[in-house]
């Protein structure tokens, strides 16, 4: 490894810490991220569909994960469906709700079986196997061109090392033993994941009315007339009350990609070559290698709730003469959409430590890190505290754990997508933390803990 640049960044903060700063650039600290591909999976037309795929994609991506997206961006899972075989075979029952609902809800959602979201992991496997979306993952890393050469290029950017040292490791067949290449493969291959979001956006006035329908035929079975009318208009106003707006329901999967010391031997010994030495058998043995797959870590789910009115007059920081709010009902849904997204992330980073992310102290005086309420934070969560080092025997990346620290309720930063739209308040620029010591300065990362 080329330790000047490592050791470098080291002495940089080092030199901030001795000379009293107390605040860093962000940008400016160099750490391993893990990297990330999101796929969509594709479904049939439900209300608002166009407006909720087109804030799917154009959400900003997850700031502390690399962008590891790949053309593979959506997939349609009629494409890749399971027989009736397959779906005896594994277990899966065609259970459907109950008649009185079913017609009315299949006006609003598409997913009325229930084995829908038990076939999923299923059918995404299936199609990450058909479409070989490791070795797509792996190529993106090695910057594979049109006839199949690779580079170290984006592998040292990210890792922060030197490309000529470590392409000339693997030409010269020593790939065993050099710390670069294994620290790359620790640090950063063995940390791509990929999370495939499966959106549903459903009309609430189709709940709300499979709700009353019922609620009617209970009515409708009670012998005494005033209570049969009573519970006709309990449901009439529970009617009212749920039926304007929509709810997005996410269910996102996560997958990580299978990296270890055994694949990389294969893959540089056996696939490996640069553009100076063009290998056909090589380029050919990569494109059908059964070698590259993705481990399923879990899921999670969320659901946002799209409450307007068309009528309503909103009371805003930039409308505070209370005049009817411009605001229009995609704005809205947008804004419901990407929260959404980002509630169910972090959902899966607070229920698979695999997943977690690592966030750069900003400030110590005070103690500050750009983390938020977009990252679920709501004050008391606990975070550790990490010196990113570098091990002098075995020459690859090490965590020292310098303290522990906690999110400050009263300081928490509302970092969630266009939040500074609706506060009225003076935004925080982070999130506050109290706890710690003295050898805690800017630049250090910080991990949440349970």
């Amino acid at each position: 490894m080329n330790k000047r640049i490592f050791v470098s960044g080291i002495i940089f903060l080092s030199f901030l810490v001795l000379n009293g700063y107390s605040q860093i650039a962000v940008n400016s600290v160099n750490y391993h991220r893990s990297s990330l591909a999101k796929i969509l999976v594709e479904a049939d037309a439900f209300p608002k569909k166009d407006t909720v795929i087109s804030a799917y994609y154009n959400a900003p991506f997850p700031e502390k994960y690399n962008d590891h997206t790949i053309d593979l961006r959506s997939f349609n899972s009629k494409d890749y469906a399971l027989t009736e075989e397959q779906k005896q075979a594994l277990g899966i029952k065609n259970n459907v709700v109950g008649k009185i609902a079913k017609g009315i809800l299949s006006r609003g959602r598409t997913d009325l079986n229930e084995a829908t979201l038990k076939e999923l992991p299923y059918v995404i496997d299936k199609f990450f196997k058909e479409e070989k979306v490791a070795n797509q993952l792996v190529a993106k890393w090695f910057n594979r061109q049109d006839d199949g050469s690779f580079d170290m290029n984006l592998v040292a950017k990210r890792g922060f090392y030197d490309a000529s040292e470590m392409e000339a490791h693997i030409a010269k067949n020593s790939v065993r033993g050099v710390a670069s290449l294994a620290d790359a493969g620790e640090e950063l291959l063995n940390n791509t994941f990929v999370v495939v979001d499966k959106m549903d956006f459903i009309n609430n006035e189709v709940s709300a009315l499979a709700i009353q329908t019922a609620a009617y035929a209970v009515a409708d079975e009670m012998e005494r007339p005033l209570a049969a009318i009573a519970a006709r208009k309990a449901a009439d106003i529970a009617y009212n009350k749920t039926k304007d707006g929509y709810s997005v329901w996410t269910s996102s999967y996560l997958y990580k990609l299978k990296w270890n010391d055994s694949i990389a031997a294969v893959f540089y010994n056996d696939y490996w070559f640069d553009e100076n030495n063009i290998d056909t058998t090589k380029r050919n043995a990569f494109d059908s290698s059964d070698l590259f797959e993705l481990e399923f870590i879990g899921m999670e789910k969320a659901k946002s709730l799209v409450l307007f009115t068309r009528d309503k007059q909103r009371k805003s920081k930039n409308n505070k003469k209370n005049k009817p709010d411009k605001t229009t009902e995609e704005q809205i849904i947008k804004l419901a959409s990407i929260r959404n997204i980002d509630n169910v992330f972090t959902k899966l980073q607070k229920s698979y430590d695999v997943f977690k992310t690592k966030t750069p102290i900003y400030s110590t005086e005070p103690l500050m890190a750009k983390i938020g309420a977009k990252e679920g934070l709501e004050g008391g969560e606990r975070f550790e505290v990490l010196e990113q080092t570098l091990d002098p025997d075995t020459g690859l990346t090490k965590y020292i754990r310098k303290g522990v620290i906690k999110a400050d309720k009263k300081a928490i930063w509302d970092n969630r997508y266009n939040a500074s739209e609706e506060s009225e308040s003076e935004e925080l620029e982070a999130t506050m933390f109290t706890g710690g010591g003295n050898d805690i300065y800017a630049g250090m990362l910080i991990r949440q803990i349970k």
